[in-house]
């Protein structure tokens, strides 16, 4: 076997074929919808998968507010912030921001599954989230793909 004649392929910003995705968040778990969206998002499903280059697609995810948390989560799971004062920890259960705002619930799980650098940060400016399924991307024509056919 010859292997002077393979060239590794290593995608850059110009090369990389961006698609629109769009996912409906129906009856799925967080986790495992969280997982999958931030796999799309940084393109390792992909065959020029390149670690170090935005070559996901952007990803609309729409009913977010129909999103499931398995077991006692609703009232367990809490986001912690801090608001830069003395004394300025502030708590909330993901049944609290999920009463506020259903997008943020999806959106803090999926960034916490990407990169914690400025790719990262690239990265997480291609997703949109919404909580009805209403979205203003009709003119991108997103592709609907089903969530449980990815592995």
């Amino acid at each position: 076997m010859d292997t002077l004649s393979y060239k590794t392929i290593s995608a850059n910003k110009a090369t990389v074929d961006k698609q629109w995705v769009l996912v409906d968040a129906e009856d799925q778990t967080l986790g495992r919808l969280s997982s999958k969206v931030a796999k799309i998002l940084r393109g390792k499903h992909k065959p020029n998968f390149t670690p170090h280059v935005d070559c996901g697609d952007n990803v609309i995810v729409i009913n977010a507010e129909k999103i499931n948390l398995t077991g006692k989560k609703w009232d367990s799971k809490e986001y912690i912030r801090y608001t830069g004062y003395p004394g300025g920890q502030r708590i909330q259960t993901a049944g609290e921001l999920m009463a506020k705002d259903p997008a943020r619930l999806v959106e803090k799980a999926i960034k916490g599954m990407l990169p914690k650098n400025k790719l990262g940060a690239d990265l997480f400016r291609n997703l949109k989230v919404y909580a009805g399924s209403e979205h203003d991307h009709e003119a991108q024509k997103p592709a609907a793909i089903n969530l449980n056919d990815i592995k």
